[in-house]
C-alpha cells in the first residue's frame, strides 16, 4: 500500500519537499513556446539552491526557490536561469506515506502545465 500517493496540504508544505530529482511524466503546452527548453525538459533537478533542467538537446543551469503568495500563501516556484526568471504555480503535490515517491504538479504564466514524478 506505501505506493497509494496522498495529497499534501499547500499552505503547509516545508520547501525542501519540493527538493530532488523529478522526471517530467506529462506536459501540456496550450499557448506556451513548444521549442521552448522548458516545454522539452526530460527533467529537473532541485538541490538547496541549484536547478539543473535538462532536455534531449541541451541542459541549462541556474537556482530556485519557492515564493508564497500573501493572501492564501500558495506555492510559488521560482526557477532563474540567467536569461530569464520563470515562476510556475505549484499546484498539486502528493506523495506516498514512506515519502519515497512524490508527483509534482506545476502551472507556468506561459500556460505550460507540468507533472513531475520523483520515484
Amino acid at each position: 500500500m506505501s505506493d497509494l500517493l496522498l495529497d499534501i496540504n499547500l499552505q503547509q508544505v516545508p520547501d525542501d519537499y519540493l527538493a530532488g530529482a523529478w522526471r517530467v511524466a506529462h506536459r501540456v503546452v496550450n499557448r506556451a513556446d513548444p521549442a521552448s527548453l522548458l516545454a522539452q525538459a526530460t527533467s529537473l533537478w532541485l538541490s538547496d539552491t541549484a536547478l539543473e533542467l535538462q532536455a534531449p538537446m541541451a541542459s541549462e543551469t541556474g537556482s530556485w526557490d519557492v515564493q508564497r503568495d500573501e493572501l492564501l500563501n500558495r506555492p510559488y516556484l521560482r526557477l532563474s536561469f540567467s536569461a530569464e526568471e520563470i515562476r510556475a504555480l505549484v499546484t498539486r503535490l502528493r506523495r506516498t506515506t514512506d515519502g519515497a515517491r512524490s508527483q509534482l504538479n506545476l502551472y507556468f504564466s506561459s500556460g505550460l502545465e507540468m507533472q513531475l514524478d520523483r520515484p
